[in-house]
């Protein structure tokens, strides 16, 4: 049985894996810039619709996901990116897992931006990134057993991708409801289906894409299958014709065979010289 298809009880531990603990620093620290210049961090790297159309500030589809609004908003993100990312990180490698974790990021900031497009809002904060992860540990563990402490008392479990559709489905309705009454709240909730779908692809799109690939390698292998099998057919069948023919001469002679014969002959001749030439 594939190691993602077991079923485990998740627990805490395990050890901080490389990738995950460099991605936690470098957020952590850079709150700790933003303590002392958060509205000179927010202006320059948060992600500004208007920023980005009227000034081209590309690079805050990429900064704006280390940047956070308060300490609790920086924790459950770096919790929960230590409690997901460090397996996912096991199984990818930390280059594969760094860039699975940016592109995620990346993918959640430009949804969230063509949606708020326009308008003077500030996007910052890891969640699209972590949504990406949340994804990548139901689809890579989807029978994983999570325990939750509900309302931080009752303990329940609940398998991972159970766990991971209920959060997504949570933020469609919630980002829904957000463009019908116009507030969010404060929580980007398209970059959390932006960073979640990205994941998707990522992930389950290169099955697909490894699967087309094998489908059409496939086809393409019958197709050759099926030339080479015509071929045969027509050397054969040629090769039979010429044997008659060859008997009627040893019976009657060649000048006795009518010219049609006489013609097969030399085009089937020059036909099997080229087929042996291929």
């Amino acid at each position: 049985m594939p190691h993602y298809e077991q079923k485990f009880q998740f627990g805490f531990g395990g050890g901080l894996t490389p990738m995950v603990r460099n991605i936690m620093v470098a957020t952590s620290a850079i709150w700790i810039a933003q303590l002392f210049a958060n509205s000179y961090l927010l202006e320059i790297f948060a992600l500004q619709p208007l920023s980005i159309q009227n000034y081209f500030t590309i690079w805050q589809v990429v900064t704006y996901m280390f940047l956070h609004g308060s300490f609790f908003h920086l924790f459950f993100n770096m919790f929960a990116l230590w409690m997901f990312g460090c397996e996912i990180e096991r199984t990818l490698g930390s280059s594969k897992f760094l860039q699975y974790y940016l592109l995620t990021g990346i993918a959640g900031g430009l949804t969230q931006l063509f949606v708020n497009w326009g308008t003077p809002s500030i996007i910052y904060g890891a969640s699209g990134a972590i949504y990406g992860v949340l994804v990548a540990f139901g689809i890579l563990f989807p029978h994983r057993i999570v325990t939750l402490l509900l309302f931080f008392v009752l303990p329940i479990q609940i398998k991972a991708r159970t766990l991971v559709a209920i959060f997504i489905g949570i933020s469609i309705l919630l980002g829904f409801k957000s463009q019908l009454i116009g507030t969010s709240g404060g929580t980007a909730h398209f970059a959390h289906l932006g960073g979640a779908f990205a994941g998707y692809l990522l992930l389950r799109g290169r099955y697909i894409y490894s699967g087309m690939l094998i489908k059409i390698a496939t086809y393409q292998q019958q197709k050759r299958e099926e030339r080479e099998r015509i071929r045969k057919e027509s050397i054969h069948r040629k090769r039979k014709e010429i044997d008659e023919i060859l008997d009627r001469i040893n019976e009657v002679g060649y000048e006795n065979i009518a010219q049609e014969d006489k013609d097969f002959l030399k085009q089937a001749s020059e036909f099997l010289a080229k087929e042996e030439e291929n």
